[in-house]
């Protein structure tokens, strides 16, 4: 078992134990729901690179799949519910965060980064660029590109969901725009799902061979449930975003209603 997944997990939760006991020192309490999420955010990481998943990754394609879905696509979104503002702001200690918040070229290229028009195009160009065959097959043969590989779909990931989410912000702002913007970014993964389910040739024969066949699995079934974890996972995210953000806009525009009539019914009075 490779330590370093471990001791990186284990130091984001502990971590994250010290800032919600810094802020319980200054009287702000953290949501137990905004905790769980976190907390579920490094299940999934976890549950991906230790363990079944990341020894079948060695001879299934499938079990690869599952394991980037895992470690990004929904830990992703549950790390940044948990990290929601003023928790951001008190993970790292101040001999850490300070100089890092002095450093104006990070500061401006995150900010470029998480940028809507920005954050698609970077996920898209990392999904695709290490899905081509010799990328692909780089990270299976050298074990330090291959973690290269997961920060990079790992970091793709948070920057798509940072604009919708805004752990930043103390409040998630219900707008619609977010829905399309999920939307976007989902149907861009689902067009690769789809071409690893249409395919009728395995794409990575030269990676993985014939090992599927030792867990039941034809090398193109494999390849299938490999496509078909990635669109069944997209659709879900799809149909939870357009949800969530309908229901929300409709919540704020009542919210800001009830807001302007105790306003004027002072004036009025």
């Amino acid at each position: 078992m490779d330590p370093g997944p471990l001791i990186l997990i284990a130091a984001g939760a502990l971590l994250y134990w010290r800032a919600i006991h810094v802020l319980a020192g200054r009287g702000w309490r953290v949501g137990r729901w905004q905790q769980a999420a976190f907390c579920a955010g490094l299940l999934a990481t976890t549950a991906g690179l230790v363990g079944p998943i990341d020894t079948l990754s060695e001879d299934l394609m499938s079990a690869h799949m599952a394991q980037h879905l895992l470690i990004a696509d929904l830990s992703a979104p549950l790390l940044l519910v948990g990290l929601r503002t003023p928790v951001l702001q008190n993970m790292l200690p101040p001999p850490v965060l300070v100089p890092l918040a002095r450093q104006r070229w990070l500061r401006r290229g995150l900010a470029v980064l998480r940028r809507p028009l920005v954050a698609i195009p970077v996920f898209v160009v990392l999904l695709y660029g290490w899905h081509f065959t010799f990328a692909f097959g780089a990270a299976m043969r050298h074990p330090a590109l291959h973690a290269v590989q997961h920060l990079c779909f790992v970091g793709g990931a948070l920057l798509v969901w940072w604009p919708v989410l805004e752990p930043d912000r103390r409040r998630l702002r219900g707008e619609l725009w977010k829905a399309g913007h999920v939307l976007a970014a989902r149907f861009m993964g689902m067009f690769l799902g789809m071409a690893f389910v249409l395919t009728r040739r395995p794409v990575y024969f030269s990676i993985y061979g014939d090992r599927p066949l030792r867990h039941g699995l034809s090398p193109v079934a494999d390849q299938q449930l490999a496509g078909g974890l990635m669109l069944g996972l997209d659709f879900f995210v799809i149909l939870f975003a357009l949800t969530f953000f309908f229901w929300r806009a409709a919540a704020d525009h009542d919210r800001s209603e009830r807001e302007a009539a105790k306003r004027a019914a002072p004036a009025s009075g």
